[in-house]
């Protein structure tokens, strides 16, 4: 059951997701050769608080961090640890925090100093995928508008949409439906969209093959191919004038605002 939004409901929901890219900001200026995965996910955690919010993911189905932070060729759910950040490494940095109730989701890909050419095209093109899935979340369209944009700006570009993790509808829940696909797929479900509907979308990107496995510890999400990967998230409601970006910093934001 899709749970459509009121006002009030955007309110709270534009509250936790102002926090959460706030969090994504302050560890982004603290990422730097040398600092461990552990660290900066202590930074987002005490950042969280300090805020009035709860981590989301520590404790979620047995999560053991608050922070997912995710490396080069890993695609998702990398859990922090003792690794130590390199220059030229692109780290992906996914974050969900709850307050009063409501749940905020989002997620940036960054490069540590100069990092190449391709990888720099990757974390681009990803980017503008998520912007193209927006600008897809209109009143009347279908749920495979976006997902169809996104896979479209993916593979016209020579990468790959991973397949085995999707966006979702959020609110009081950190996943609700409907499933969203980053790739059209004839059997998903393909509701029109309706105001009040509020997503989360999160294209994975790779630059090889779209397949991965899951590591020893049970969440770390590779790339088969050990190629690299990026990943980008907005919470986004779905407005009769336009989809609105819940996890942005600009507290007048309405509209697309299209980055690429």
């Amino acid at each position: 059951m899709i749970l459509l939004k009121n006002e009030e409901d955007l309110n709270c929901l534009r509250r936790a997701n102002r926090i959460v890219i706030e969090t994504l900001q302050a560890i982004k200026k603290n990422i730097k050769p040398g600092i461990s995965t552990a660290d900066l996910d202590s930074i987002a955690e005490g950042f969280i608080k300090k805020k009035g919010g709860i981590p989301a993911f520590k404790g979620y189905k047995g999560y053991p961090a608050t922070l997912c932070i995710s490396l080069n060729e890993e695609v998702v759910h990398g859990i922090p640890g003792p690794r130590k950040i390199k220059k030229g490494d692109i780290v992906s940095l996914d974050i969900g925090v709850l307050i009063d109730g409501y749940y905020g989701d989002a997620a940036i890909t960054v490069g540590v100093g100069k990092i190449s050419a391709q990888a720099q095209k990757l974390l681009d093109i990803t980017e503008q995928s998520l912007y193209a899935g927006i600008e897809k979340a209109q009143v009347g369209n279908r749920l495979s508008d976006i997902s169809m944009a996104i896979q479209e700006r993916v593979e016209s570009n020579g990468f790959s949409v991973v397949r085995d993790f999707v966006g979702h509808g959020i609110g009081r829940n950190l996943h609700e439906d409907p499933q969203i696909p980053n790739f059209y797929s004839p059997a998903a479900y393909n509701p029109r969209l309706k105001e009040g509907m509020v997503l989360a979308l999160e294209p994975m990107v790779n630059q090889g093959t779209y397949r991965v496995k899951i590591l020893n510890d049970g969440w770390t999400a590779v790339t088969q191919d050990s190629k690299l990967s990026a990943h980008f998230e907005h919470s986004i409601a779905i407005t009769d004038k336009g989809p609105l970006i819940l996890s942005s910093l600009d507290d007048n934001n309405s509209s697309l605002q299209l980055t690429g």
